[in-house]
Protein backbone atom coordinates (compact mmCIF):
# COMPACT_ATOMS: atom_id res chain seq x y z
CA UNK A 1 0.00 0.00 0.00
CA UNK A 2 3.10 2.30 0.83
CA UNK A 3 4.57 1.42 -2.23
CA UNK A 4 1.01 2.19 -4.22
CA UNK A 5 0.55 5.73 -2.88
CA UNK A 6 3.94 6.20 -3.21
CA UNK A 7 3.85 5.80 -6.75
CA UNK A 8 0.82 7.68 -7.09
CA UNK A 9 2.65 10.93 -5.25
CA UNK A 10 5.59 10.58 -7.65
CA UNK A 11 2.81 10.32 -10.31
CA UNK A 12 0.85 13.51 -8.97
CA UNK A 13 4.46 15.44 -8.53
CA UNK A 14 5.59 14.70 -12.15
CA UNK A 15 1.91 16.25 -13.57
CA UNK A 16 2.13 19.26 -11.54
CA UNK A 17 5.13 19.78 -13.40
CA UNK A 18 3.12 21.01 -16.32
CA UNK A 19 2.78 24.77 -15.42
CA UNK A 20 -0.15 26.64 -17.36
CA UNK A 21 -0.42 30.22 -18.29
CA UNK A 22 -3.95 31.89 -18.51
CA UNK A 23 -5.24 28.18 -19.12
CA UNK A 24 -2.31 27.44 -21.69
CA UNK A 25 -0.02 24.45 -20.55
CA UNK A 26 3.05 25.23 -20.79
CA UNK A 27 5.25 22.01 -22.54
CA UNK A 28 9.05 21.52 -23.35
CA UNK A 29 10.34 18.23 -24.53
CA UNK A 30 10.71 17.18 -21.08
CA UNK A 31 7.27 17.27 -20.25
CA UNK A 32 5.95 16.73 -23.74
CA UNK A 33 5.11 13.04 -23.48
CA UNK A 34 3.66 13.29 -20.44
CA UNK A 35 1.32 15.73 -21.65
CA UNK A 36 0.02 14.08 -24.16
CA UNK A 37 -0.68 11.12 -22.20
CA UNK A 38 -2.24 12.91 -19.27
CA UNK A 39 -4.48 14.67 -22.10
CA UNK A 40 -5.72 12.52 -24.72
CA UNK A 41 -6.50 15.60 -26.88
CA UNK A 42 -4.38 18.92 -26.89
CA UNK A 43 -3.78 21.72 -28.99
CA UNK A 44 -0.34 22.43 -29.26
CA UNK A 45 1.24 26.17 -30.39
CA UNK A 46 4.99 26.11 -31.53
CA UNK A 47 5.75 29.68 -30.70
CA UNK A 48 8.82 32.27 -30.71
CA UNK A 49 8.25 35.30 -28.51
CA UNK A 50 9.89 37.84 -30.62
CA UNK A 51 6.90 36.96 -33.51
CA UNK A 52 4.29 39.70 -34.19
CA UNK A 53 1.80 36.74 -35.47
CA UNK A 54 2.01 35.14 -32.06
CA UNK A 55 1.55 37.99 -30.06
CA UNK A 56 -1.64 38.81 -31.84
CA UNK A 57 -2.73 35.03 -31.39
CA UNK A 58 -1.87 34.86 -27.79
CA UNK A 59 -4.92 36.74 -26.24
CA UNK A 60 -7.09 34.60 -28.65
CA UNK A 61 -5.79 31.29 -27.83
CA UNK A 62 -5.95 32.01 -23.98
CA UNK A 63 -9.29 32.79 -24.91
CA UNK A 64 -10.27 29.62 -26.43
CA UNK A 65 -8.38 27.83 -23.39
CA UNK A 66 -10.22 28.96 -20.83
CA UNK A 67 -13.71 28.57 -22.91
CA UNK A 68 -13.05 24.89 -23.18
CA UNK A 69 -11.81 24.57 -19.54
CA UNK A 70 -14.82 26.11 -18.49
CA UNK A 71 -17.11 24.03 -19.98
CA UNK A 72 -15.31 20.85 -18.57
CA UNK A 73 -13.97 19.52 -21.99
CA UNK A 74 -11.25 17.03 -21.93
CA UNK A 75 -9.52 19.22 -24.83
CA UNK A 76 -7.01 21.52 -23.26
CA UNK A 77 -4.31 24.04 -25.19
CA UNK A 78 -0.91 24.14 -25.23
CA UNK A 79 2.25 25.85 -26.28
CA UNK A 80 5.88 25.43 -27.13
CA UNK A 81 8.37 27.84 -27.20
CA UNK A 82 10.11 26.71 -30.34
CA UNK A 83 13.29 28.83 -30.29
CA UNK A 84 13.82 27.02 -26.65
CA UNK A 85 12.76 24.34 -27.36
CA UNK A 86 14.51 23.15 -30.72
CA UNK A 87 14.82 19.41 -30.67
CA UNK A 88 10.77 18.82 -30.60
CA UNK A 89 10.41 21.97 -32.92
CA UNK A 90 12.46 20.08 -35.42
CA UNK A 91 10.64 16.60 -34.59
CA UNK A 92 7.38 18.45 -35.49
CA UNK A 93 8.82 20.21 -38.72
CA UNK A 94 8.47 23.51 -37.65
CA UNK A 95 9.74 26.02 -40.57
CA UNK A 96 7.88 28.94 -39.24
CA UNK A 97 6.07 30.81 -36.36
CA UNK A 98 3.33 30.01 -34.83
CA UNK A 99 3.07 25.95 -36.01
CA UNK A 100 -0.24 24.85 -34.68
CA UNK A 101 -0.82 21.18 -34.52
CA UNK A 102 -3.47 18.75 -32.84
CA UNK A 103 -2.74 15.57 -31.07
CA UNK A 104 -5.63 13.39 -30.63
CA UNK A 105 -6.10 10.44 -28.69
CA UNK A 106 -2.56 10.94 -27.33
CA UNK A 107 -1.10 10.03 -30.44
CA UNK A 108 2.28 11.79 -30.72
CA UNK A 109 3.23 10.36 -34.23
CA UNK A 110 1.39 11.96 -37.14
CA UNK A 111 -0.59 15.27 -35.33
CA UNK A 112 -3.50 17.67 -37.90
CA UNK A 113 -2.06 20.33 -38.66
CA UNK A 114 -4.53 23.02 -37.33
CA UNK A 115 -6.22 24.76 -40.24
CA UNK A 116 -8.70 26.95 -39.19
CA UNK A 117 -9.26 31.17 -38.04
CA UNK A 118 -7.28 32.42 -35.41
CA UNK A 119 -9.91 34.04 -33.25
CA UNK A 120 -11.19 31.80 -30.04
CA UNK A 121 -14.39 30.95 -31.66
CA UNK A 122 -12.89 29.46 -34.36
CA UNK A 123 -10.08 27.23 -32.26
CA UNK A 124 -13.00 26.15 -30.43
CA UNK A 125 -15.20 24.90 -33.18
CA UNK A 126 -12.34 23.20 -34.89
CA UNK A 127 -11.21 21.45 -31.94
CA UNK A 128 -15.07 20.45 -31.29
CA UNK A 129 -15.11 19.13 -34.89
CA UNK A 130 -12.44 16.99 -34.34
CA UNK A 131 -13.08 15.67 -31.52
CA UNK A 132 -17.07 14.72 -31.36
CA UNK A 133 -19.50 13.90 -34.07
CA UNK A 134 -18.92 15.84 -37.49
CA UNK A 135 -22.76 16.17 -37.13
CA UNK A 136 -24.47 17.18 -34.06
CA UNK A 137 -28.51 15.93 -33.81
CA UNK A 138 -30.82 19.45 -33.13
CA UNK A 139 -33.78 17.91 -30.76
CA UNK A 140 -35.74 21.00 -31.02
CA UNK A 141 -35.58 24.81 -31.88
CA UNK A 142 -33.99 26.34 -29.13
CA UNK A 143 -31.13 23.83 -29.52
CA UNK A 144 -31.47 24.78 -33.61
CA UNK A 145 -31.37 28.59 -31.81
CA UNK A 146 -28.88 28.68 -30.05
CA UNK A 147 -26.29 26.60 -32.98
CA UNK A 148 -27.27 29.66 -35.05
CA UNK A 149 -26.35 32.57 -32.48
CA UNK A 150 -23.25 30.99 -30.98
CA UNK A 151 -21.47 30.39 -34.29
CA UNK A 152 -20.77 32.98 -37.47
CA UNK A 153 -21.56 30.12 -39.87
CA UNK A 154 -23.53 27.08 -39.02
CA UNK A 155 -25.22 24.23 -41.61
CA UNK A 156 -28.35 22.40 -40.88
CA UNK A 157 -29.38 19.54 -42.57
CA UNK A 158 -33.35 19.02 -42.42
CA UNK A 159 -34.19 15.43 -43.07
CA UNK A 160 -36.80 13.36 -42.21
CA UNK A 161 -34.98 10.07 -42.45
CA UNK A 162 -31.66 10.43 -41.37
CA UNK A 163 -30.39 7.05 -42.76
CA UNK A 164 -31.77 8.42 -46.41
CA UNK A 165 -28.73 8.88 -49.27
CA UNK A 166 -29.29 12.92 -48.85
CA UNK A 167 -28.37 12.44 -45.11
CA UNK A 168 -25.52 10.26 -46.01
CA UNK A 169 -23.95 12.75 -48.15
CA UNK A 170 -24.49 15.41 -45.88
CA UNK A 171 -22.53 13.78 -43.26
CA UNK A 172 -19.55 13.23 -45.12
CA UNK A 173 -19.77 16.42 -46.22
CA UNK A 174 -19.76 17.46 -42.35
CA UNK A 175 -16.83 15.32 -41.92
CA UNK A 176 -14.73 16.73 -44.53
CA UNK A 177 -14.82 20.78 -43.27
CA UNK A 178 -13.07 21.12 -39.99
CA UNK A 179 -14.14 24.76 -39.27
CA UNK A 180 -17.57 25.24 -39.65
CA UNK A 181 -20.47 23.01 -37.02
CA UNK A 182 -23.06 20.66 -38.67
CA UNK A 183 -25.95 19.60 -37.06
CA UNK A 184 -29.05 17.86 -38.57
CA UNK A 185 -33.08 17.81 -37.90
CA UNK A 186 -36.28 16.03 -38.08
CA UNK A 187 -38.15 17.94 -36.00
CA UNK A 188 -41.54 19.52 -37.39
CA UNK A 189 -41.22 22.47 -35.13
CA UNK A 190 -38.08 23.32 -36.59
CA UNK A 191 -38.75 22.49 -40.42
CA UNK A 192 -41.51 25.32 -39.12
CA UNK A 193 -39.52 27.85 -37.71
CA UNK A 194 -36.89 27.96 -40.56
CA UNK A 195 -39.91 27.91 -42.82
CA UNK A 196 -37.94 24.50 -44.78
CA UNK A 197 -40.98 22.70 -46.45
CA UNK A 198 -39.04 19.77 -47.63
CA UNK A 199 -35.49 17.85 -46.70
CA UNK A 200 -33.01 20.47 -47.72
CA UNK A 201 -29.72 21.77 -46.42
CA UNK A 202 -29.38 25.56 -45.47
CA UNK A 203 -25.96 27.51 -44.44
CA UNK A 204 -26.63 30.19 -41.74
CA UNK A 205 -24.40 33.18 -41.32
CA UNK A 206 -24.22 36.35 -39.47
CA UNK A 207 -23.15 38.80 -43.14
CA UNK A 208 -24.56 39.35 -46.12
CA UNK A 209 -27.98 37.42 -46.71
CA UNK A 210 -27.88 35.92 -43.60
CA UNK A 211 -28.83 32.30 -45.09
CA UNK A 212 -28.35 30.34 -48.26
CA UNK A 213 -30.54 26.94 -48.94
CA UNK A 214 -29.00 24.41 -51.04
CA UNK A 215 -30.51 23.77 -54.39
CA UNK A 216 -29.18 20.45 -56.27
CA UNK A 217 -28.43 17.28 -56.26
CA UNK A 218 -27.35 16.11 -52.54
CA UNK A 219 -24.13 14.68 -53.23
CA UNK A 220 -20.67 15.53 -50.99
CA UNK A 221 -19.18 17.34 -53.75
CA UNK A 222 -22.03 19.59 -54.63
CA UNK A 223 -22.74 20.10 -50.92
CA UNK A 224 -18.89 21.26 -50.41
CA UNK A 225 -18.86 23.68 -53.20
CA UNK A 226 -22.01 24.86 -51.66
CA UNK A 227 -20.58 25.76 -48.80
CA UNK A 228 -17.37 26.81 -49.63
CA UNK A 229 -18.53 29.29 -52.05
CA UNK A 230 -21.05 30.47 -49.06
CA UNK A 231 -18.74 30.08 -46.10
CA UNK A 232 -17.05 34.05 -46.17
CA UNK A 233 -18.86 37.11 -46.85
CA UNK A 234 -18.89 38.67 -50.09
CA UNK A 235 -15.93 41.14 -49.31
CA UNK A 236 -13.62 39.65 -46.99
CA UNK A 237 -11.49 42.40 -44.98
CA UNK A 238 -7.51 41.32 -44.38
CA UNK A 239 -6.77 41.59 -41.13
CA UNK A 240 -4.40 38.93 -38.80
CA UNK A 241 -7.70 36.89 -38.16
CA UNK A 242 -9.24 36.53 -41.47
CA UNK A 243 -5.79 35.89 -43.01
CA UNK A 244 -5.55 32.06 -42.46
CA UNK A 245 -9.56 31.64 -43.76
CA UNK A 246 -8.11 34.02 -46.71
CA UNK A 247 -4.95 31.58 -47.82
CA UNK A 248 -6.25 28.47 -46.20
CA UNK A 249 -9.22 28.52 -48.20
CA UNK A 250 -9.83 26.51 -51.58
CA UNK A 251 -10.24 29.88 -53.62
CA UNK A 252 -7.08 30.57 -55.06
CA UNK A 253 -7.45 33.71 -57.02
CA UNK A 254 -8.20 36.82 -55.01
CA UNK A 255 -9.06 40.59 -56.15
CA UNK A 256 -8.07 43.09 -53.86
CA UNK A 257 -9.39 46.18 -53.27
CA UNK A 258 -6.34 48.93 -51.51
CA UNK A 259 -8.28 51.67 -49.72
CA UNK A 260 -8.46 53.55 -46.49
CA UNK A 261 -11.14 53.29 -44.57
CA UNK A 262 -10.79 57.13 -43.79
CA UNK A 263 -11.74 58.37 -47.00
CA UNK A 264 -14.87 60.25 -48.09
CA UNK A 265 -16.00 57.46 -50.79
CA UNK A 266 -15.12 54.43 -48.65
CA UNK A 267 -18.58 53.08 -48.65
CA UNK A 268 -19.31 54.05 -51.98
CA UNK A 269 -16.72 52.43 -53.65
CA UNK A 270 -17.18 49.55 -50.97
CA UNK A 271 -20.50 48.88 -52.25
CA UNK A 272 -19.65 48.95 -56.00
CA UNK A 273 -16.73 46.16 -54.94
CA UNK A 274 -19.62 44.14 -53.54
CA UNK A 275 -21.66 44.24 -56.59
CA UNK A 276 -18.96 43.11 -58.53
CA UNK A 277 -18.45 40.03 -55.94
CA UNK A 278 -22.15 38.73 -56.44
CA UNK A 279 -21.02 37.37 -60.19
CA UNK A 280 -17.82 35.94 -58.68
CA UNK A 281 -18.77 33.96 -55.89
CA UNK A 282 -17.18 30.42 -55.34
CA UNK A 283 -14.28 31.44 -58.15
CA UNK A 284 -12.76 34.88 -56.64
CA UNK A 285 -12.35 36.19 -53.13
CA UNK A 286 -12.26 39.67 -53.14
CA UNK A 287 -10.97 41.25 -50.12
CA UNK A 288 -10.67 44.53 -48.96
CA UNK A 289 -7.38 46.02 -47.39
CA UNK A 290 -7.08 49.16 -45.62
CA UNK A 291 -4.37 51.16 -47.04
CA UNK A 292 -3.73 53.22 -44.13
CA UNK A 293 -3.04 50.29 -41.75
CA UNK A 294 0.88 50.05 -40.90
CA UNK A 295 0.47 46.32 -40.79
CA UNK A 296 -0.50 46.42 -44.39
CA UNK A 297 2.21 48.12 -45.61
CA UNK A 298 4.13 45.38 -46.59
CA UNK A 299 1.04 43.75 -48.83
CA UNK A 300 1.26 47.54 -50.54
CA UNK A 301 4.63 46.92 -51.41
CA UNK A 302 4.61 43.42 -52.34
CA UNK A 303 2.17 44.71 -54.99
CA UNK A 304 4.64 47.74 -56.18
CA UNK A 305 1.95 50.69 -54.21
CA UNK A 306 2.21 53.36 -52.42
CA UNK A 307 -0.26 54.87 -49.89
CA UNK A 308 -1.17 57.76 -52.05
CA UNK A 309 -1.84 55.53 -55.02
CA UNK A 310 -4.45 53.83 -53.16
CA UNK A 311 -7.13 53.47 -53.90
CA UNK A 312 -6.43 50.78 -56.69
CA UNK A 313 -7.13 47.42 -57.27
CA UNK A 314 -5.16 44.08 -57.96
CA UNK A 315 -5.90 40.62 -58.68
CA UNK A 316 -3.27 37.78 -57.80
CA UNK A 317 -3.28 33.82 -57.85
CA UNK A 318 -1.99 31.33 -55.39
CA UNK A 319 -1.50 28.38 -57.52
CA UNK A 320 2.00 26.64 -57.60
CA UNK A 321 3.42 30.32 -58.09
CA UNK A 322 2.24 33.99 -57.48
CA UNK A 323 0.80 36.00 -60.89
CA UNK A 324 -0.67 39.33 -60.78
CA UNK A 325 -3.16 41.09 -62.37
CA UNK A 326 -3.12 44.61 -62.69
CA UNK A 327 -6.22 46.24 -64.49
CA UNK A 328 -6.04 48.86 -67.45
CA UNK A 329 -8.46 51.32 -66.01
CA UNK A 330 -7.99 52.68 -62.27
CA UNK A 331 -11.85 53.30 -62.44
CA UNK A 332 -13.71 51.48 -59.47
CA UNK A 333 -17.17 50.63 -60.45
CA UNK A 334 -18.96 47.69 -60.28
CA UNK A 335 -18.79 47.03 -64.11
CA UNK A 336 -15.09 47.41 -64.31
CA UNK A 337 -14.12 45.29 -61.56
CA UNK A 338 -16.82 42.59 -63.46
CA UNK A 339 -15.45 43.47 -66.64
CA UNK A 340 -11.73 42.94 -65.58
CA UNK A 341 -12.68 39.22 -63.76
CA UNK A 342 -14.40 37.85 -66.43
CA UNK A 343 -11.03 39.07 -68.95
CA UNK A 344 -9.10 36.61 -66.06
CA UNK A 345 -11.69 33.89 -65.69
CA UNK A 346 -11.41 33.39 -69.47
CA UNK A 347 -7.67 33.47 -69.73
CA UNK A 348 -7.67 36.98 -71.42
CA UNK A 349 -5.08 39.13 -68.95
CA UNK A 350 -1.44 39.30 -69.31
CA UNK A 351 0.60 38.58 -65.74
CA UNK A 352 1.30 42.28 -64.26
CA UNK A 353 5.37 42.00 -63.85
CA UNK A 354 6.71 45.25 -61.53
CA UNK A 355 9.97 47.39 -62.77
CA UNK A 356 11.72 50.41 -62.14
CA UNK A 357 13.25 52.22 -64.23
CA UNK A 358 17.35 51.06 -64.97
CA UNK A 359 19.29 53.68 -63.07
CA UNK A 360 21.86 55.31 -65.55
CA UNK A 361 24.68 54.28 -63.17
CA UNK A 362 23.56 50.43 -63.22
CA UNK A 363 26.97 49.10 -64.36
CA UNK A 364 29.15 51.78 -62.83
CA UNK A 365 29.62 49.91 -59.34
CA UNK A 366 31.44 46.65 -58.84
CA UNK A 367 27.57 44.98 -58.09
CA UNK A 368 25.44 45.70 -60.96
CA UNK A 369 21.95 46.83 -60.47
CA UNK A 370 19.29 44.57 -62.03
CA UNK A 371 15.44 46.16 -62.19
CA UNK A 372 12.70 44.00 -64.28
CA UNK A 373 13.72 46.06 -67.36
CA UNK A 374 17.57 45.52 -67.86
CA UNK A 375 17.34 41.68 -66.18
CA UNK A 376 16.98 39.74 -69.37
CA UNK A 377 19.67 41.17 -71.29
CA UNK A 378 22.37 40.45 -68.62
CA UNK A 379 21.44 37.56 -66.87
CA UNK A 380 20.90 35.75 -69.97
CA UNK A 381 23.95 37.12 -71.56
CA UNK A 382 25.49 34.20 -73.38
CA UNK A 383 28.84 35.44 -73.03
CA UNK A 384 28.74 36.38 -69.65
CA UNK A 385 28.66 34.45 -65.91
CA UNK A 386 25.97 36.31 -64.19
CA UNK A 387 25.82 35.57 -59.55
CA UNK A 388 22.56 37.64 -59.00
CA UNK A 389 21.13 38.64 -55.22
CA UNK A 390 17.11 38.85 -54.97
CA UNK A 391 16.82 40.62 -52.27
CA UNK A 392 14.46 42.88 -49.56
CA UNK A 393 15.44 46.36 -48.79
CA UNK A 394 13.83 45.38 -45.44
CA UNK A 395 14.94 41.93 -45.12
CA UNK A 396 17.42 41.53 -42.18
CA UNK A 397 19.13 38.65 -43.74
CA UNK A 398 20.20 40.35 -46.96
CA UNK A 399 22.04 43.17 -44.56
CA UNK A 400 23.74 41.02 -43.40
CA UNK A 401 25.02 39.44 -46.73
CA UNK A 402 25.68 43.39 -48.15
CA UNK A 403 28.98 43.40 -47.36
CA UNK A 404 30.39 39.95 -48.37
CA UNK A 405 28.12 40.63 -51.67
CA UNK A 406 29.97 43.86 -51.78
CA UNK A 407 33.35 42.34 -51.49
CA UNK A 408 32.39 39.36 -54.28
CA UNK A 409 31.73 42.22 -56.38
CA UNK A 410 34.59 44.21 -55.88
CA UNK A 411 36.73 40.50 -56.34
CA UNK A 412 35.18 40.17 -59.56
CA UNK A 413 34.23 44.04 -60.97
CA UNK A 414 37.41 43.23 -64.00
CA UNK A 415 36.68 40.18 -65.05
CA UNK A 416 35.95 40.00 -68.74
CA UNK A 417 32.91 37.34 -68.40
CA UNK A 418 31.72 37.14 -64.24
CA UNK A 419 29.06 40.03 -63.19
CA UNK A 420 27.64 39.99 -59.97
CA UNK A 421 24.76 41.67 -59.52
CA UNK A 422 21.72 42.36 -57.47
CA UNK A 423 17.84 43.00 -57.83
CA UNK A 424 15.14 44.38 -55.46
CA UNK A 425 12.87 42.03 -55.64
CA UNK A 426 9.68 43.87 -54.08
CA UNK A 427 9.98 45.97 -56.95
CA UNK A 428 10.43 44.30 -59.78
CA UNK A 429 9.68 40.66 -61.32
CA UNK A 430 10.49 37.93 -63.79
CA UNK A 431 9.45 35.78 -65.47
CA UNK A 432 12.53 33.49 -65.13
CA UNK A 433 12.53 33.96 -61.60
CA UNK A 434 10.32 33.58 -58.58
CA UNK A 435 11.37 34.34 -55.60
CA UNK A 436 9.60 33.31 -52.20
CA UNK A 437 12.17 34.04 -49.77
CA UNK A 438 15.09 36.56 -49.03
CA UNK A 439 18.40 36.54 -49.78
CA UNK A 440 17.36 34.37 -53.04
CA UNK A 441 20.47 33.33 -54.60
CA UNK A 442 20.51 32.29 -57.99
CA UNK A 443 23.61 31.74 -61.08
CA UNK A 444 22.87 32.22 -65.01
CA UNK A 445 25.98 30.83 -66.33
CA UNK A 446 27.18 31.71 -69.92
CA UNK A 447 25.70 29.67 -73.14
CA UNK A 448 22.60 29.95 -74.86
CA UNK A 449 20.89 26.88 -72.80
CA UNK A 450 19.47 29.78 -70.20
CA UNK A 451 20.24 27.41 -67.26
CA UNK A 452 19.29 28.65 -63.79
CA UNK A 453 21.38 27.41 -60.84
CA UNK A 454 20.54 28.08 -57.20
CA UNK A 455 23.20 28.48 -54.47
CA UNK A 456 22.95 26.60 -51.74
CA UNK A 457 26.17 27.00 -50.09
CA UNK A 458 27.76 29.23 -47.03
CA UNK A 459 27.35 32.85 -47.20
CA UNK A 460 30.76 33.90 -47.33
CA UNK A 461 33.33 34.97 -49.92
CA UNK A 462 35.17 31.86 -49.90
CA UNK A 463 32.35 29.80 -50.62
CA UNK A 464 30.70 32.11 -53.42
CA UNK A 465 34.19 32.60 -54.78
CA UNK A 466 34.52 28.59 -54.79
CA UNK A 467 30.97 28.33 -56.55
CA UNK A 468 32.23 30.91 -59.28
CA UNK A 469 35.62 29.50 -60.18
CA UNK A 470 33.72 25.60 -60.01
CA UNK A 471 31.09 26.93 -62.61
CA UNK A 472 28.17 26.83 -60.27
CA UNK A 473 28.87 22.99 -59.34
CA UNK A 474 30.21 23.97 -55.46
CA UNK A 475 27.27 24.54 -53.23
CA UNK A 476 25.13 24.53 -56.28
CA UNK A 477 22.02 22.48 -57.02
CA UNK A 478 19.50 23.10 -59.81
CA UNK A 479 16.87 25.33 -59.79
CA UNK A 480 13.75 23.89 -57.77
CA UNK A 481 15.86 21.45 -56.42
CA UNK A 482 16.48 22.84 -52.87
CA UNK A 483 14.91 22.62 -49.71
CA UNK A 484 13.14 25.93 -47.79
CA UNK A 485 16.01 28.00 -46.20
CA UNK A 486 15.35 28.30 -42.36
CA UNK A 487 17.18 30.99 -42.38
CA UNK A 488 15.33 33.15 -45.20
CA UNK A 489 12.46 35.77 -44.38
CA UNK A 490 9.69 34.76 -46.48
CA UNK A 491 7.79 37.06 -48.36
Amino acid sequence: MMMFLLICTLAVASRAEIAEEEDVLVLKKSNFDEALKAHPNILVEFYAPWCGHCKALAPEYAKAAGMLKAEGSDIRLAKVDATEETELAQEYGVRGYPTIKFFKGGEKESPKEYSAGRQADDIVSWLKKRTGPAVATLAGVTEAESLIADNEVAVIGFFKDAESAGAKAYEKAAEAIDDIPFAMTSDDAVYSKFEVSKDSVVLFKKFDEGRNTFDGELTKEKLLAFVKANQLPLVIEFTEQTAPKIFGGDIKSHILMFLPKAASDFQDKMDQFKKAAEGFKGRILFIFIDSDVDDNQRILEFFGLKKEECPAIRLITLEDEMTKYKPDSDSITAESITEFCTLFTEGKLKPHLMSQDIPEDWDKNPVRVLVGKNFEEVAFDPTKNVFVEFYAPWCGHCKQLAPIWEKLGEKYKDSADTIVAKMDSTANEIEAVKVHSFPTLKFFPAGEERKVIDYNGERTLEGFTKFLESGGKEGGAPAGDDDDDLDAEVR
